[in-house]
This record gives C-alpha cells, structure tokens and sequence, in this order.
C-alpha cells in the first residue's frame, strides 16, 4: 500500500490552483520530469483522489445574483422517503449543494437563481413540491466573503492517507 507523498500533495495543490496547466508546467512547478508527473496525475485520477475538472464560473456575471441557503425538513426520515427526495433534489440544477445536516431540519440546500422575484416562484413551484417536504426555512447571501472549492492539504503532509495503486518515480 502506498502513499501520498510529497510530488502527489504538490500535483493535487497545483491543480486546485489551476485545472489548465499543461503537463510540461505542471511537471516543471512541482519538479518531475513530464513523463513521471503524467503517470501520477493518471493514478491520482484512477484512484479517486482527482475526481473531475471544470471551469469556476462567476455566478454574478452569468446572472445569478441570489444565493439562498434552504433548510430542508422531511415530513417523514425512512429510508425510501428520503431517497425519493435525494433523487429529486439531484435533478435540480438550481440546487448546486446539498447536505445532510444535523440538529434542525434534514437538509442544506445551496440555489441559485437570477433574482429574489425567481427564488420565490422556485421556493413555491419547485423546493414545496419535493416529495416528502415538510418545511422550508430560507437565509439569503448579502455577500461573499470567500468561496473556493480548493480543499486545504496542510493536514495530509507526513500523513498516510489511502493507497494509490502506481509504480514509483
């Protein structure tokens, strides 16, 4: 079994930073000749430690200007009801996060919409008639004072942290 070590925390770093680096600067920012810095971005990827890679979009300049976080309480917490209003709540693209939460309510939901006018008739159309809803509690966002989906690796440093099946380099 082996671990992550120092060339796979700065790979994982680096491209948190930037999904676009070709693997000639990626190769060069993290000191690994290109051959070797490919093979572990492929098994860091085959492993699941790197799940995907996407553009970060500015919801303000495409339009979303309100940001609502839903409490979501479920009338009934049996495993079949909630998995009919995960399944539900996957399919809505407005919904962009969704937690399990503990103390009150079921879930924390994280939408998206154009205006405050839209969030209502999204709340009183749409998050209402998931099956199995029984309240909806909802705060807004007056502003953002950090959004980032790069995860901190501080922690994982002389860590053992899973095994990636690769050879070394």
């Amino acid at each position: 079994m082996e671990t992550l070590d120092k060339f796979d925390l700065a790979i994982l770093n680096e491209l948190q930073a930037d999904g676009r680096l070709t693997n000639a600067e990626l190769a060069n920012r993290v000191g690994l000749s290109a051959a070797p810095c490919w093979r572990r971005v492929r098994a860091l990827e085959e492993a699941g430690f790197i799940t995907g890679y996407r553009a970060e979009l500015n919801r303000n300049k495409i339009g979303l200007g309100v940001l609502a976080f839903v409490r979501l309480d479920a009338e009934r917490n049996s495993g079949d009801a909630l998995g009919q209003m995960e399944k539900a709540i996957r399919q809505i693209p407005e919904i962009v996060s969704c937690h399990y939460i503990s103390g009150s309510g079921t879930f924390e939901l994280q939408v998206v919409c154009p205006d405050l006018a839209e969030f209502s008739r999204f709340a009183r159309e749409v998050l209402i008639h998931l099956p199995n809803v029984k309240d909806l509690h909802t705060s807004f966002s007056l502003g953002e004072v950090k959004a980032s989906s790069a995860l901190p690796l501080g922690h994982l440093v002389n860590q053992s942290v899973g095994s990636v099946n690769r050879s070394k380099t």
